[in-house]
């Protein structure tokens, strides 16, 4: 670990311990002698410590001996401009030491749209942006969570090392290859032997004439492929937070997970792919991660994607003394009962996605318009205030009937209670790998601001409805961010001097349109076929054209 004299910024180190000051359960430990990692998140602190996986990691790796875990974050705007002002460098929230004072720099990546944070974050840290130009003097850079999963590729030029896949048990076998490795060279030929542990300089990438991808390894010892790495129970390896505080969107809330992946598989959706298969925790474990939450704080909230389908969760929710929060619930009979037993919540979500049975088809979402009338009726019977509902826009095979359809599908649940209010909140689609959508484009920009402002207009003079939708410019660029190949690497290293990605893309050469709007054939190598995720190629592309061909455009 390189040791040295650096500036500290009075103001900024007077904020870190305004942060600090608000935490419970903050690890502090003596770096002498261990492996020195400092986990950073790609946003601000008020989001990343919202992350249960985030928190989860900075646990377990201080549960080992041999290691100190500190955090960092992207600075807020403001701060920012300090840094740059008083050329501070970027520092760890716990001893306060600048990013390149340590072993290793893991980053935890939940959001595409995070990723030209993790630039702006080595440049502010004097780290040398890409792998290639690092010495052994500079931490080594990892790269774990969710975006690591599906399509490392965007951002593989800046990384030395990525996690694919579930780390709690990747993370213990590759720290203990580390401590044995003399030089980088060697570490990097050990843990390509590890499943799950992706080196990005073992292969070199290539492109024909008309932009098809080519993939070679250039270290011997490095795998074809990399299978995704998953954990078979997790009531054995929890993932759980150690830290509470108030400065979280899930203030001083001790965060529980009940399962992990989703059994419904819509065909949109990359986390009930990638998660898969479903697992749930055993309820005598999560009674006893209450005990130990409740020590802490009163205030829990459950983790899951599909929380109605957890076998215990009436159990957990009869907890005596426990104000529980959930995340969104699936349209069915079950979540209202489950809204029964959250007495005093206010704000409950479902998300229907398609405002008609024909699209909710195609996208395989499995509920019918009767499923989400009925169960806002319920849910509105229960006291609750506001129903947040969540649809997507610009869909395969979307069209104007789905749009009235979103309008049609809001009037009859307004029309089922006077009680209460909802919000609808509309999102953008974008395609994710490891889906069937994966060969799919993104609707045209100009379609879905039309059919943004034709649901905005028929429900705005519905009393007692509002709606929100997302920015469009970020969900294309994170649709260029979610099925990029390593050249958007070139358009995040101009995004350091260019605010606009789609400038970015100009300054770097690159033609967005041919990675958002074009639809791809199966025969593609697609940039993250290397990745064995347990998913078979043929079943996604059938489950494609059973979607597109039923229902053709």
């Amino acid at each position: 670990m390189a040791i040295g004299i650096y500036y500290m910024n009075r103001k900024l180190i007077e904020k870190a311990d305004a942060l600090l000051s608000k935490e419970k359960g903050t690890v502090f430990k003596d770096p002498g002698g261990k492996i020195n990692i400092c986990l950073i998140y790609p946003n601000t602190y008020y989001v990343g410590m919202s992350n249960l996986g985030f928190q989860g990691i900075y646990t377990l790796l201080n549960e080992r001996d041999d290691v100190v875990c500190e955090r960092s974050f992207l600075p807020d705007e403001e701060d920012i401009n300090e840094y740059i002002r008083t050329e501070t460098e970027i520092f760890s929230l716990e001893s306060k030491r600048p990013l390149n004072r340590f072993d290793i720099i893991a980053f935890s990546v939940s959001f595409e749209n995070d990723y030209p944070n993790i630039l702006r974050i080595l440049e502010l840290s004097n780290i040398p942006i890409r792998s290639g130009e690092r010495k052994a003097s500079h931490p080594l850079i990892v790269l774990g969570g969710a975006c690591a999963f599906f399509n490392p590729e965007p951002i593989a030029d800046f990384m030395d090392i990525c996690f694919i896949g579930e780390a709690e048990e990747m993370l213990q076998e590759f720290l203990d290859v580390y401590n044995g490795s003399e030089t980088r060279k060697v570490l990097y030929e050990r843990v390509s032997g590890i499943e799950g542990v992706y080196v990005p300089r073992s292969y070199r990438v290539g492109y024909d004439n008309n932009n098809i991808l080519r993939r070679e390894k250039l270290l011997e010892t490095a795998p074809e492929k990399i299978r995704r790495r998953f954990i078979k129970d997790i009531s054995t390896y929890r993932l759980r937070p150690s830290i509470i505080t108030t400065e979280t969107e899930f203030s001083s809330m001790f965060l529980i997970e009940a399962m992990r992946g989703c059994p419904w598989k819509c065909r949109f959706c990359v986390a009930g792919h990638i998660y898969n298969p479903p697992r749930k925790k055993d309820i005598s474990i999560i009674k006893g991660e209450l005990i130990e939450a409740l020590k802490l704080t009163d205030r829990i909230g459950l983790v899951g994607p599909s929380l109605t389908d957890y076998p215990y969760i009436n159990d957990v929710l009869r907890t005596n003394g426990v104000d529980f929060s959930i995340t969104s619930l699936r349209a069915s009979r079950k979540s209202a009962e489950i809204v029964g037993l959250m007495k005093g919540h206010k704000s409950v979500s479902i998300a229907p996605e398609a405002g008609t049975e024909r699209l909710r088809t195609v996208i395989d979402k499995k509920i019918t318009e009767d499923d989400i009338i009925e169960t806002s009726k319920l849910i509105f019977s229960e006291g609750i205030e506001n129903l947040r509902l969540y649809f997507m826009i610009g869909l395969p095979t979307e069209t104007e009937d789905d749009i009235e359809g979103i309008v049609s599908l809001a009037k009859k649940i307004r029309n089922v209670s006077e009680k209460g209010s909802i919000t609808i909140t509309l999102s953008t689609f974008v395609p994710k790998p490891f889906t069937p959508f994966q060969w799919h484009s993104m609707e045209r920009i100009d379609v879905v601001k039309q059919r943004l402002r034709t649901i905005k207009k028929l429900l705005l003079p519905i009393k007692g409805i509002r709606v929100f939708h997302d920015v469009q410019k970020y969900a294309y660029m994170q649709g260029l961010f979610s099925i990029g190949d390593r050249r958007i690497s070139n358009v995040l290293e101009s995004m350091l001097k260019i605010n606009d990605w789609r400038k970015a893309c100009i300054d770097s050469g690159i033609d967005p349109d041919f990675y958002i709007l074009r639809k791809k054939d199966f025969s593609e190598n697609l940039p993250w076929d290397f990745i064995e995720s347990g998913l078979s190629k043929e079943k996604l592309w059938e489950e494609f054209q059973k979607a597109i061909t039923s229902n053709p455009e």
